[in-house]
């Protein structure tokens, strides 16, 4: 089963784009953008969720350490 969320490669300006369940929600610029995105979805725990969680995340290209461009 693919992860239900998706955070693209960094742009030129940092930002990635992030999908859930096939849907663009938006370019996240920082782990609390990405977060926000969780709760408006409403994903349990939001909070305290595993960003590194392989069964749930895929990170393209670097994880969620990089935000840069």
């Amino acid at each position: 089963m693919d992860p239900r969320i998706v955070i693209h490669e960094p742009d030129e300006q940092g930002g990635r784009r992030v999908h859930v369940d096939g849907t663009i929600l938006g370019m996240a610029y920082s782990e609390m953008d990405l977060r926000e995105f969780l709760r408006r979805v409403e994903l349990p725990d939001w909070e305290d969720v595993d960003i590194e969680d392989a069964g749930l995340f895929r990170w393209e290209g670097p994880g969620p350490e990089s935000w840069e461009g």
